[in-house]
């Protein structure tokens, strides 16, 4: 079967890696069903081999609407929508620990149920976005990456589950990455920041601060969306593709530290890795 007659899903395809991925797969010869949230982000996207689709994956109605789209032997499906709030476990209301589970973990299983017929009918794959932390959770990074942590997971499970069926599955493990979702980051982070109470802000506020001043100073030296894409697309269409593949030294770096280093001593690491923002934002502030 060519790749000319087969279908890809991409969620979370506005913007970042997932519109790259989309083009990417497109420019190979994949029709891609590219989701996306709002018109103007299909207007932006819609091209040749690219179909965008109103996708919210928390929503039954558009998952429904997604498969019965699917007209053609679906490759694979690429769940790569994600949202990120940063903020210390104990300050983060529990509402928004859930908006963070249900978009990056629960939407991606429902994504997943509703298309594995499609997958396991023409021997396709599922490829799951997570991330460096879903390997390595730093301070503040704890409700994103307990998503990222419980989707590798699940990840392990369903790759074992299927393996029999012959649906490979598929973990991708980006670090820092070039692209508008760190700026969103940081506002989302100060948001969540400006809603803590005093005592929360006193506690914590210089560790947000100095997370910020380490994003914005790691982000510029990160991979491109388009060579994050050129991985994701290795992935759906290598005829054997490996089980968990990163994306930026930095990621690989960091997984490699966390499987050979007791955890007191990664502690520490990450600890001296923040030290020179705390100095920065504290620069920042005078």
């Amino acid at each position: 079967m060519t790749l000319s007659s087969e279908t890809v899903v991409v969620t979370g395809a506005s913007t970042g890696i997932g519109a790259a991925t989309a083009r990417e797969l497109a420019r190979r010869g994949l029709h891609v069903l590219a989701g996306v949230r709002r018109d103007r982000d299909a207007d932006a996207l819609r091209g040749d081999r690219i179909e965008p689709v109103i996708l919210d994956i928390t929503e039954p109605d558009h998952i429904a609407a997604l498969t019965a789209r699917i007209d053609s032997p679906l490759r694979a499906l690429v769940n790569n929508a994600a949202v990120q709030t940063n903020a210390p476990v104990e300050a983060l209301p529990l509402d928004e620990w859930r908006r963070l589970f249900e978009v990056n973990l629960f939407g991606h299983i429902a994504v997943t149920q509703a298309l594995l017929p499609a997958l396991l009918r023409h021997a396709g794959r599922v490829i799951n976005i997570s991330s460096v932390g879903g390997r390595v959770a730093m301070p503040t990074y704890g409700p994103y990456a307990g998503t990222k942590f419980a989707l590798e997971a699940v990840s392990d499970s369903l790759r074992r589950e299927l393996a029999p069926l012959g649906v490979p599955v598929v973990v991708i493990e980006p670090g820092a990455i070039r692209t508008d979702m760190a700026s969103r980051v940081v506002a989302a982070t100060n948001q969540a920041a400006a809603a803590m109470s005093p005592e929360h802000r006193d506690r914590y506020g210089n560790l947000i601060r100095a997370i910020n001043a380490q994003s914005a100073a790691h982000t510029p030296n990160g991979v491109s969306a388009a060579d994050a894409a050129q991985v994701i697309a290795t992935a759906v269409t290598a005829r054997r593709p490996r089980t968990r593949y990163t994306i930026g030294r930095d990621a690989a770096l960091i997984t490699r530290l966390s499987r050979l280093l007791p955890d007191r001593l990664l502690d520490r690491m990450l600890t001296a890795s923040l030290r020179p923002h705390y100095r920065q934002s504290a620069a920042a502030g005078r």
